[in-house]
């Protein structure tokens, strides 16, 4: 791999204000500055999060952007979107955004290497958990980093586990880590995120009954007896707001994926339930799904995410409005007809809640137009129920996890699994228990694309399950490295031959 400049990018309060340190450079006497207290460790890993929710990582482009336009979620007479759509690989507008991706990705591992190279030397400087915590939490992001990447710009594991992968970096050197194959990506992945978990496991406080999900301004009736929030409630700043960094639940779904994408039914479904049965995440209430007081109103579902990018900066000069819902000009709109389809009005759709609170179509244009507004944020001093965020790990992706995993070995209750989800989605009519293989794996990719629409996620599954792709007008992409396959950056072909 070549050699990325890395940057150290210290945030001094992650969760409540924007004031960064300085950025400059990595060098051998700022790195050894940083990592003489437990605090600069902090900074450190607070630092790789504020690097991957900037506009050319989650915040943006692995989060709103070509993956879902692969898609085929929206339709365009914008001749660049249409190229992306349609996986034209060698036109600039998608070479130079996936050079964009291959870059900062490295740069974020880098700077998680940096941490995990010196924390084991300076392990006495830490104060309760906190090794384990920010060790637990670096490997998970190497790991969540490399394989996004290498769903991306490597073969499926499915069809081809021993082709040529990514380079998966451990570590700080100035020579370029060589590409190692699909499946031996995996699993170095999957030694970082068990490793990560062991560290977390009797670590992190959302793991502890105190620890309670939910929104940080909802308002509560004056007779409210019941539990409250406590993500914003430790005394340590660091320790709030578990949801927003790789917690253990996080690792627990992230090891589940990846053992979903190397075929391990058994680890995907026990890691899946370890998110299911903890009981951690409540499902979301229609009376905040559709709250008139848009104060407080849940428009991601927010106490299911099990993890998400805090990206209150994605939508700085209204980018992610522009994008999706700026009347008449927003860059990405299905047509109506075309979200009838997604969602299954004319069958059990008409009432599912996400169909009828992430979307706005509108009527007094010719032809109609549908807007997302499942990331619209109020405007100061009006304040929002909970943080703008890119989702990362939902409770629902859990059970499609524990869903495709059981069902060979036990359908019925596979198919109980995706119920629930219908379920809590305002869906009235079940599947039937007695749903077969071929019809079972079609529902699924049906529910997981409305769940995802608008989160790039969606992408990554049809290209596990080696599906053809179908756009909105009918043409089919065969399923093939040609469409599911992103091409390695050129000058990362130069130098690492």
């Amino acid at each position: 791999m070549k050699k990325y400049l890395i940057f150290i990018i210290p945030l001094l309060v992650f969760t409540s204000c924007r004031k960064f340190l300085d950025v400059q450079p990595e060098s051998d006497v700022d790195k050894e500055q940083l990592f003489q207290t437990e605090a600069g460790f902090q900074e450190a890993l607070n630092g790789v999060y504020a690097r991957c929710t900037k506009a050319d990582l989650y915040a943006g482009n692995l989060t709103f952007s070509n993956l879902d336009i692969m898609a085929q979620n929206y339709s365009f007479s914008n001749t660049d979107f249409q190229k992306i759509a349609s996986f034209q690989y060698s036109q600039s507008i998608l070479k130079d955004k996936n050079s964009q991706i291959w870059s900062s990705v490295y740069n974020a591992i880098g700077n998680c290497n940096q941490i995990l190279q010196v924390i084991d030397k300076q392990k006495a400087i830490f104060s309760g958990n906190n090794y384990a915590i920010i060790k637990g939490e670096a490997l998970a992001l190497r790991a969540y980093l490399h394989f996004d990447l290498l769903r991306m710009f490597a073969p499926s594991y499915k069809y081809s586990p021993d082709s040529k992968g990514i380079p998966y970096v451990t570590n700080v050197s100035i020579k370029s880590t060589p590409f190692s194959s699909v499946g031996d990506v995996i699993n170095y992945a999957i030694i970082d995120l068990r490793n990560a978990r062991t560290l977390l496991s009797n670590t992190d406080p959302i793991i502890s009954a105190a620890y309670v999900v939910g929104y940080p301004n909802k308002k509560y009736p004056d007779n409210f007896t019941g539990i409250k929030q406590t993500e914003t409630t430790s005394n340590t700043l660091f320790l709030q707001n578990r949801r927003h960094r790789l917690n253990y639940y996080a690792v627990c779904g992230e090891l589940a994926r990846v053992y979903l994408y190397k075929n391990d039914y058994q680890n995907a479904l026990s890691n899946a339930n370890d998110v299911i049965t903890a009981n951690k995440f409540p499902w979301t209430q229609k009376e905040d799904a559709f709250n008139n007081d848009v104060t407080q109103k849940d428009r991601i579902f927010y106490n299911e995410l099990v993890f998400g990018w805090y990206a209150p900066y994605a939508n700085d000069n209204d980018a992610l409005v522009s994008l999706f819902s700026r009347a008449n000009t927003a860059d990405y709109q299905p047509t109506p007809a075309q979200l009838d389809n997604i969602y299954e009005k004319s069958t059990v759709g008409a009432e599912d809640w996400r169909y009828r609170q992430w979307f706005y179509t509108a009527t007094d244009v010719t032809p109609n137009r549908s807007y997302l507004i499942k990331y619209l944020v109020n405007s100061s001093p009006q304040v929002n129920l909970h943080p703008l965020m890119a989702p990362a790990f939902r409770l629902t992706e859990a059970y499609y996890i524990a869903a495709e995993a059981s069902y060979d070995s036990n359908p019925m209750k596979a198919i109980e699994y995706l119920n629930t989800v219908r379920t809590h989605r305002g869906i009235i009519d079940l599947l039937p228990a007695t749903l077969g293989k071929t019809a079972f794996i079609n529902a699924l990719v049906k529910e997981a694309r409305k769940e995802f629409y608008g989160e790039s996620q969606i992408f990554y599954m049809y290209k596990r399950l080696n599906l053809d792709i179908v756009a909105a007008n009918g043409q089919v992409y065969p399923a093939s490295n040609s469409i599911y396959v992103f091409p390695v950056p050129d000058d990362e072909k130069a130098y690492n031959n």
